[in-house]
């Protein structure tokens, strides 16, 4: 533990600073406020003991710019040194940062037993400082937990829910369009009943993968919606940017090759249902592009599955 002693009398100065070292802490001294300040600055000490009357800058300028020095966290005791003991000098003195004061002339037992106090007080912050940064890691890992799908560790329903309104709101206020994929994976009762649940849990982690692969940008987002059913959802995207993701999508797991002895296809395929809108506060809602998505999908499944549908067009 290092102790900063400022005071302009020498005398006093020894002497506190050989009654530290007998305690075993480690003195630093400066004659003024300001190389003290720059002694603090230099070597951030635990405990600050300064002198109250000092020429050019007293003890109470001096704690003021001690205290706007510490960074976020750091806490140091400042003792005053002072042979004033009226009410209005102990205000000020705690009014600028200062902790307690210490009597001239200075007794030996009482500067032991308040530096000693004040090293209990400081690590019993410390400690709570160390105790609240555990405490927001891991609140900021138990809210990320939350939003993730535990399977395919892409985000989870509430997630998507949060995101929807979230990007609707601002297509609201920017006027371009939002889109939405649902995506259902074909056949995948029957791909669980073959090949087990363990493989039906390998399979949904294949398709998450590939969903993540299509998209590009920071904005968008792919979302487990349940079960074998997934959601992207694409910010600023039109129809027609929509649909040519949703078909990247569909290729791209066709071309995983993932057998499926059940399916038609003898492979595992997606059906997609995509929905676009301009957000407005007067018509639509983003329940109603997700249930044009979810119609839409429907649709392909009515039309032999691995397809993608469009809301509000019809099959050429």
């Amino acid at each position: 533990m290092k102790a900063l002693v400022i005071d302009d009398t020498l005398t006093s100065m020894a002497v506190i600073c050989a009654q530290l070292r007998k305690i075993g802490i480690e003195p630093l001294s400066a004659s003024d406020g300001a190389s003290g300040i720059e002694m603090f600055k230099e070597h951030r000490p635990d405990l600050v003991l300064l002198d109250v009357l000092m020429p050019g800058m007293d003890g109470y300028e001096t704690a003021k710019r001690i205290r706007q020095l510490e960074r976020d966290g750091e806490w140091a005791p400042i003792l005053f040194l002072t042979a004033r003991t009226n009410d209005d000098d102990l205000e000020r003195g705690i009014a600028v940062g200062g902790d307690d004061f210490l009597i001239k002339p200075i007794s030996e037992i009482v500067l032991t037993a308040k530096v000693r106090a004040m090293q209990r007080i400081s690590q019993m912050r410390y400690s709570l400082v160390v105790l609240t940064r555990r405490l927001d890691e891991a609140n900021r890992e138990l809210l990320r937990l939350s939003s993730v799908d535990g399977l395919t560790c892409i985000s989870n329903r509430r997630q998507f829910d949060e995101c929807l309104l979230r990007e609707w709101a601002r297509g609201v206020r920017s006027a371009k369009p939002l889109s939405i994929l649902m995506c259902d994976v074909d056949y995948f009762k029957q791909y669980n009943d073959l090949y087990g649940h363990p493989a039906g849990d390998e399979c949904l982690k294949a398709v998450a993968q590939v969903l993540q692969n299509c998209v590009h940008r920071p904005a968008d987002m792919v979302a487990r919606y349940g079960g074998e059913e997934f959601t992207v959802v694409l910010p600023d995207t039109d129809v027609q940017g929509a649909r040519l993701v949703a078909e990247e999508v569909r290729r791209c797991l066709e071309g995983l090759q993932m057998q499926h002895a059940d399916s038609p296809l003898g492979l595992v395929t997606i059906s997609v249902g995509v929905a676009c809108r301009v957000p407005a506060r007067e018509t639509g809602s983003p329940v109603q592009l997700l249930g044009d998505a979810d119609a839409a999908l429907y649709q392909a499944k009515l039309a032999g599955r691995n397809k993608v549908f469009v809301a509000g067009e019809e099959w050429l």
